[in-house]
């Protein structure tokens, strides 16, 4: 067994491999942890020899203290959790794990040694650390993408059996389907009535094994790592207690879905009411000092951007104006916060008469309901499709960011005929500026449906954050270089 660990821990950076959720995780920690310890050993090495070249005598005691500080580098990072499974693969809770280490170690060294009055160098404190750190997340972020291609092949993940209605499981294959490094993988399915009652044998080629009362058996028989329970009425809390129970003694993971699916983060806690968990939900804050700081920072990182690719912008302009008659900008109206239309300006990218044409084209759409796109539009000119392809062609909307009018991150902005055609649910999208960039974009672009595209521009409403735009702002890059879902 020892052996197959560790050809498995290998193959994650190598080779391909399939196999239980449980063996892949411990191989996975032992790789972390092997790489945080080289990292806080290539930090302290680098203090010591930054000081050595700079002339100061280093005693033999004290390179050994900061060896032996970096073999406790470990210890604060799985205090802070950052090797705990969940973690793994996504989300922002292992990166702030290890930044909860690192503080609580510098803090603990920097608090002992003045209390106990031990000369400890520095620049152990004030360099080594951050200096762990930084490359700690390097050396992190750099597994997470690896592990992402791997799952996007199919590896290392969870066997998970969906239990709840049809359409609510069918929703979570296509999910994580079209996500894959979620790590999760359906592999079997439990309806509220069972196989037999609803004459249903499969969902999106899903087996359906089971009732709610056969959930323990079927994660036996689909040899499965996980439950996950979505929101239904049949299911209350004695319900999910006895399933949890019954789940107990193979250690299966249990997630539960709330009603609320779109709200997360930090405006959900639990509050224990006369004996009682209740789900405690706070309004999104649309207002004060959180959107005043989101509004300043959009203004100064679109003026800055604008001083730094001002040059470029002028080269697009003037190959747009030399492959293409017409203008080098193309205005159109938008709809903003509170449904106050705006002109966006962005750099053409379609034959000067494009609107016209549309009429002609729209039986070819492809995209459903309110959206108009077409994967290989006749109107888009050569430098256009080249634009598109990088997203290059919304980066006047800078001007946009600049005047109050866009957000670099929020919804897509609509059209004056797609808001005409919204539900009361949908406006919702329209309490926040949209966007240059959002959820949409670093999830699919337009491979999206309509139903999809508008479900992450809500979520985005609900949860939005000066994090989260960052993340978001972080993640394009990746989304427009690849250049996937752009046309």
């Amino acid at each position: 067994m020892r052996v197959e660990t560790e050809e498995l821990a290998l193959g994650l950076l190598k080779g391909p491999a399939r196999t239980s959720s449980s063996i892949w995780t411990r191989s996975y920690v032992r790789i972390l942890l092997a790489g945080d310890v080289t990292c806080a050993v290539i930090a302290c090495e680098a203090v010591l020899g930054v000081r050595l070249w700079l002339g100061a005598y280093i005693p033999e005691a004290e390179a050994l203290l900061g060896l032996g500080l970096a073999l406790v580098w470990p210890l604060a990072l799985a205090a802070g959790g950052a090797y705990r499974k969940r973690t793994h693969g996504e989300g922002s809770d292992e990166f702030r794990a290890v930044f909860n280490g690192a503080a609580s170690l510098t803090a603990a060294v920097a608090i002992g040694a003045y209390v106990t009055q031990t000369p400890i160098a520095r620049s152990f404190v004030m360099a080594m650390f951050p200096l762990a750190c930084v490359l700690t997340v390097a050396f992190r972020y750099r597994m997470r993408k690896r592990l992402h291609h791997r799952r996007a092949r199919g590896d290392y993940m969870r066997q998970v059996v969906a239990v709840g209605h049809r359409e609510s499981v069918l929703d979570l294959v296509i999910q994580l389907r079209r996500q894959p490094h979620h790590g999760m993988t359906v592999v079997a399915a439990c309806l509220p009535a069972g196989p037999a009652a609803s004459g249903l044998t499969e969902i999106d080629g899903i087996p359906v094994l089971g009732g709610f009362s056969d959930v323990a058996g079927v994660v036996a028989r689909a040899d499965a790592d996980a439950v996950a329970v979505l929101a239904c009425p049949e299911l209350d809390g004695a319900a999910l207690r006895r399933l949890a129970w019954g789940l107990e003694d193979a250690r299966t993971d249990l997630f539960v879905a709330p009603a609320l699916m779109d709200v997360a983060g930090p405006r959900i806690s639990i509050s224990p009411v006369a004996g009682m968990p209740l789900l405690h939900v706070e309004h999104p804050d649309f207002r004060g000092a959180r959107r005043l700081t989101k509004s300043l920072f959009d203004r100064f990182a679109a003026l800055l951007a604008l001083l730094l690719l001002g040059v470029p912008m002028l080269v697009i302009a003037a190959l747009i104006r030399a492959t293409s008659p017409g203008p080098a900008l193309f205005r159109q109206v938008r709809v903003g916060k509170g449904g106050t239309e705006f002109q966006v300006v962005k750099f053409r990218t379609m034959v000067v008469d494009a609107e016209r044409l549309k009429t002609d084209l729209e039986r070819d759409n492809e995209v459903d309901a309110v959206l108009f796109k077409i994967r290989n539009d006749p109107r888009i000119t050569r430098v256009g499709a080249f634009l598109r392809r990088y997203s290059l062609d919304e980066l006047p909307q800078l001007l946009n960011v600049l005047r109050g009018e866009m957000s670099l991150v929020g919804p897509r902005p609509p059209l004056p005929d797609e808001v005409r055609q919204y539900g009361a649910d949908v406006r919702r999208r329209l309490v926040v500026k949209p966007g240059m960039t959002g959820l949409w974009q670093v999830s699919g672009r337009s491979d999206l449906t309509w139903e999809e595209s508008v479900r992450l521009d809500l979520r985005y409403v609900e949860n939005w954050s000066l994090f989260l735009d960052l993340q978001i702002l972080w993640k394009t890059w990746s989304a427009v270089t690849g250049g996937e879902g752009a046309y």
